[in-house]
């Protein structure tokens, strides 16, 4: 459950958007002779504050993509930006949130959301933790080991392990695919009320076309391998929004399409 101390937390510090550019940025894995292209002259802003979802299929590189703004790795050709600063290596302001939580199984909960901060030596770390804890509701479980907490309640632990350094763009790798259907509608609700109320510039990658639709203002759509972007979709439904209205109807239809499903996969 997200609590009411979010809405206090951009005022305290940090949380607060980033713009994103990514210019004409292709990439490819392996030797030169072998090399095999997985981004292909990829162009797009993203402006401070947005969600933007990127939806294709599996492989063609969406995962690859997240990785290069993170700056974990350098694109092959084109340039990453932040704040129309170029992006040259990992920054705590870009954190990643994966699909598995990864959580160290020997520390608590607490101690796991902490990990990020105790080689930077932030002085008001304890605090920024307790808060973390309280964003994602589980400061009642600081003191458990990741062997007592269910899927969704590890998942949070992450997000807590993220939102601990006050990212400026959260990068997520389809964060709720091992979720059961019900862990997941709730995560996406608490992920919706974070990123609302502190306006922080958020990239999902997933391959569900309905949460892409539910959750970003975009959603860029992606073509096999390598991967160029195909549809840009203008989300600007109203929130709360709702699978069954004839809008979102329409761009679910849309992007099925573009994904190179049949009319009856798209009705």
């Amino acid at each position: 459950m997200v609590t009411a101390s979010v809405a206090s937390a951009t005022s305290a510090g940090g949380l607060a958007g980033a713009s994103v550019q990514v210019r004409a940025v292709s990439h490819a894995f392996g030797d030169a002779g072998q090399a095999l292209p997985v981004l292909d002259d990829v162009t797009f802003d993203v402006p401070a504050g947005e969600t933007v979802a990127l939806l294709g299929p599996s492989g063609c590189g969406k995962s690859t993509l997240l990785r290069l703004i993170a700056g974990l790795s350098a694109p092959q050709a084109g340039r990453i930006g932040v704040d129309l600063v170029r992006v040259v290596g990992p920054d705590p302001s870009r954190l990643l949130v994966f699909q598995d939580p990864l959580l160290l199984p020997w520390r608590t909960v607490e101690a796991n959301v902490a990990y990020g901060l105790e080689a930077r030596k932030i002085g008001d770390g304890q605090e920024r933790v307790r808060q973390a804890l309280r964003m994602v509701g589980l400061a009642a479980f600081a003191a458990a080991y990741p062997h007592e907490l269910s899927g969704g309640m590890a998942q949070r632990a992450a997000f807590a392990r993220v939102l601990v350094n006050h990212p400026r763009v959260l990068l997520l790798d389809e964060p709720f695919g091992k979720l059961d259907s019900l862990t997941r509608m709730t995560m996406q609700e608490e992920l919706l009320a974070l990123a609302r109320r502190h306006a922080f510039t958020t990239i999902l990658v997933t391959h569900d076309v309905e949460e892409a639709l539910l959750l970003a203002t975009r959603v860029l759509v992606f073509s096999p391998r390598p991967a160029r972007i195909i549809l840009d979709v203008d989300n600007g439904l109203p929130f709360p929004r709702l699978r069954d209205d004839p809008a979102f109807i329409a761009r679910r239809r849309e992007i099925l399409i573009a994904l190179g499903h049949g009319e009856e996969f798209a009705r």
